[in-house]
């Protein structure tokens, strides 16, 4: 009920008196989700290493922006850096299934297979075990196609293996921050299991203990315990994907 309250109330950011009959800690979410902190107030740096980089993000509501009115660190990455974007993402999805909205089905409509990326981002989902996703297990190091797309480890293959076949791009998986879950936890686990056998990078906020820290100080960065606001994707989250893109591409900070 609060999200609803406070998504509505930040698209009626004139709206004043309502907005005073908020109670003070929706008001503060409110606040951080007003337009002085969205994407379109960020000074493009023409000189940024990242200026003209194609990146292809695939996700579900962290890479959407469910607490900040669709607008992500993705957003922030085109309006700060240059950075030119291919987004795909859709909150409540998952790795795992058939269905059109399901990360592997995305995959396939709604990127090019003959467009040239520098790089291809993939928010490890923290849906599947909530809907009932089964795990799956890692295939043979030989294996290289054929996955079970309705589980989450063969989804996260499948992504694996038609990036790499289609875009011959580095690939970064990156994990969400969020309270404590075991499921997740182990599909962590599982992920940089996975590692050694494609070679990709993982991206691993759940355990990035500077944001936590950060967040704690902070807690107006945070819609929820998992989804940040557009102040906590300005000020947290786009410098941390900032780094990591320079990194994985050899740029020159």
């Amino acid at each position: 009920m609060m999200k609803k309250i406070v998504l509505k109330m930040a698209m009626l950011g004139g709206a004043v008196v309502l907005y005073n009959k908020l109670p003070n800690g929706v008001k503060s979410v409110v606040a951080v989700n007003l337009p002085v902190y969205s994407p379109s107030k960020e000074t493009m740096n023409v000189h940024s290493s990242l200026y003209g980089k194609r990146v292809a993000f695939l996700g579900s509501s962290i890479t959407y922006g469910a607490g900040s009115m669709g607008k992500s660190f993705v957003e922030y990455l085109q309006a700060r850096d240059g950075v030119i974007p291919t987004k795909s993402a859709i909150s409540g999805t998952t790795l795992a299934g058939l269905e059109p909205k399901a990360y592997t089905s995305r995959l396939r409509t709604d990127f090019d297979q003959h467009a040239s990326y520098d790089v291809f981002v993939c928010q490890l989902s923290t849906n599947d075990d909530r809907d009932h996703k089964k795990l799956g297990e890692i295939t043979p190091y030989t294996q290289k196609g054929q996955f079970d797309r309705n589980t989450t480890i063969g989804a996260i293959e499948d992504t694996l293996s038609y990036v790499r076949t289609n875009f011959g791009c580095p690939i970064i998986f990156y994990t969400c921050l969020r309270k404590t879950d075991e499921a997740y936890s182990e599909l962590i686990k599982q992920l940089y299991a996975l590692q050694a056998k494609w070679h990709f990078y993982i991206l691993d906020l759940w355990d990035n203990s500077v944001m936590k820290e950060s967040i704690k100080n902070n807690p107006s960065m945070m819609v929820d315990d998992a989804h940040p606001t557009q102040f906590g994707y300005k000020q947290l989250w786009t410098p941390v994907f900032e780094k990591e893109l320079q990194d994985v591409l050899n740029l020159d900070k």
